[in-house]
């Protein structure tokens, strides 16, 4: 029998800890996203509903088909910068007439929806999500186009949001705008290079340079209607492919777009009955400790995130720290590799690169669930070669061809984050739970060795060391380190794809697997079988 029976005791004081650590860490999460969902404030919101305008979220939601999941990408954008929370543009993927679809959509309530360079990094990282899984992109766009003050950051690599389009529509991903309001200067690019434009009636205005810029230029009168309004742009320039008489309207058409897109799945969504796994996902808030230094049981999280709690472990007795071992989460089928007791030996980096040889033979995408401090040190490991055996899992990870999914659930710190794919390992999506930390290594850890090495150096030098301001130094340093390796401070910099309650873990992947499925995969082939490590 492979599956799993659940050790959890849900009346223990542990456990108890554990969940009332991780709702605070939630309730604090929810004020965070409150922020990003507040877009410019009370003030610009009610200006933007007196307009008779849709705010960004409510237009996604009329687009989505009915009862049908948004999964938000990136919510925490620009956290601890000087913009504001969410970067002014809400993306995510959602289903539009039964397809998967990406979706981008300014926030006009932010500086007019103007694009801040986190703006940027947001709008890349979607679009990367988009082309590597092949989704359609719906623009939702009402922008008055960069944030002028802080042009120096947007205007370079700005340009290749007009190239990511363009390359989308060449390889065969449909890209459709809906222009609700503003769409100007290069923004006026975003409809231009997409294959199908919707614009609203009296609303849109979409042009290079609006009348008082024509006006500087040129001398030339000009009014926003004869010069980009949605009625000149449908009768006369031929930019608008629609022309809509209102928001409601403008999003009916996008719909009927892709409707009429003749779009189809690499894959077909699995068929048949899932089994819901046998233990409560509520119970997931009580397993990873509010210290990371105590090690959980991973098979306990597994256990309530794949179908029927199913987990067929490989080598379980061997690199016990690391689990390994097959399931399947809402039909589809995965390889998982889950960080028992924190720290990566030889034994668990050779297991790691064999299972990922696996999966690559079986076409398997992975699955890696993060909770580690870093591969071994200290004499006796380096000497049993520590640095060849994690250099072999992190070549195994980094040359693995079958899609990736990572999600941080306690610790991932110095190397052992790269070898479980972390971010600069291009996971398909990377999410992480409000308990996750992640750095070159522990606050404590770093700061001291940094003593260490001051202490050293005085030694070296025959001087007196101040221990006192040691003290200071490290007591400094642990909390900057503390404070930088927070998921809030994380997500701001938009090293995950966002922070999760952890029981929408499977849910969450569930959508990801099937978004997943839109676009063709192999597995490595190097001619070789797989070594047994």
């Amino acid at each position: 029998m492979t599956v799993l029976a659940s050790a959890l005791d849900t009346s223990a004081t542990d456990y108890t800890a554990n969940r009332e650590a991780m709702l605070g860490k939630l309730d604090e999460l929810q004020q965070e996203h409150a922020k990003a969902l507040a877009g410019g404030g009370d003030k610009y919101v009610d200006r933007h509903r007196k307009r008779g305008k849709l705010l960004a979220r409510e237009r996604i939601e009329l687009l989505l088909d009915p009862d049908t999941p948004f999964l938000e990408l990136s919510p925490l954008a620009a956290w601890g910068s000087d913009y504001p929370v969410g970067a002014s543009m809400v993306t995510g993927i959602g289903v539009v007439e039964g397809v998967e679809c990406l979706i981008t959509a300014n926030d006009p309530t932010v500086r007019g929806g103007a694009s801040n360079p986190w703006t940027l990094k947001k709008a890349f990282r979607a679009h990367e999500i988009g082309s590597a899984n092949r989704l359609p992109s719906i623009h939702l766009v009402e922008s008055g186009g960069a944030d002028l003050p802080s042009q120096k950051e947007i205007f370079i690599p700005g340009g290749a949001l007009f190239k990511h389009l363009t390359q989308s529509s060449a390889a065969g991903i449909p890209t459709v705008a809906v222009v609700f309001g503003n769409s100007t200067a290069g923004g006026a690019y975003v409809p231009g290079m997409c294959d199908h434009v919707i614009m609203v009636k009296e609303r849109a205005k979409v042009f290079l340079g609006g009348p008082p810029l024509v006006k500087m230029a040129t001398g030339e009168e000009s009014d926003d209607e004869s010069l980009g309004g949605a009625e000149m742009h449908a009768r006369t320039s031929g930019l608008a492919d629609y022309f809509a008489v209102d928001e409601p309207d403008a999003l009916r058409q996008a719909r009927s777009v892709v409707r009429r897109l003749n779009w189809r799945k690499a894959y077909p969504n699995p068929s048949g009955p899932v089994a819901s796994p046998k233990y409560d996902e509520d119970e997931l808030l009580g397993i990873v400790p509010g210290d990371l230094k105590i090690p959980f049981d991973p098979r306990e999280v597994i256990a309530r995130v794949v179908d029927g709690s199913d987990f067929d472990e490989f080598k379980p007795l061997y690199g016990a720290s690391l689990a390994t071992g097959w399931a399947e989460l809402h039909g589809y089928p995965i390889g998982v590799l889950a960080n028992a007791q924190g720290v990566l030996f030889s034994e668990e980096s050779q297991k790691a690169a064999q299972f990922i040889q696996l999966a690559n033979q079986r076409d398997i995408p992975l699955l890696f669930l993060h909770n580690t401090t870093g591969y071994m040190v200290g004499k006796e490991y380096e000497q049993g070669g520590i640095i060849k055996h994690g250099a072999m899992m992190i070549n195994a990870v980094s040359n693995s061809k079958v899609p990736h999914l990572s999600v941080l659930m306690g610790a991932s710190y110095g190397a052992g984050h790269y070898g479980m794919c972390g971010r600069a390992y291009d996971p398909r999506f990377l999410f992480a739970w409000p308990s996750a930390k992640s750095a070159v290594m522990g606050p404590q850890q770093l700061a001291g060795v940094l003593s260490i090495v001051a202490r050293a150096s005085a030694q070296a030098k025959g001087q007196p060391y101040d221990e006192e301001a040691d003290a200071g130094l490290r007591a400094m340093v642990e909390q900057q380190i503390e404070a930088e390796s927070l998921p809030a401070f994380l997500s701001g910099r938009l090293y995950d794809d966002g922070v999760i309650d952890p029981r929408d873990t499977r849910t969450v992947l569930g959508l990801c697997l099937s978004v997943i499925h839109n676009a063709p995969y192999a597995g490595v082939r190097d001619g070789f079988g797989v070594f047994r490590m």
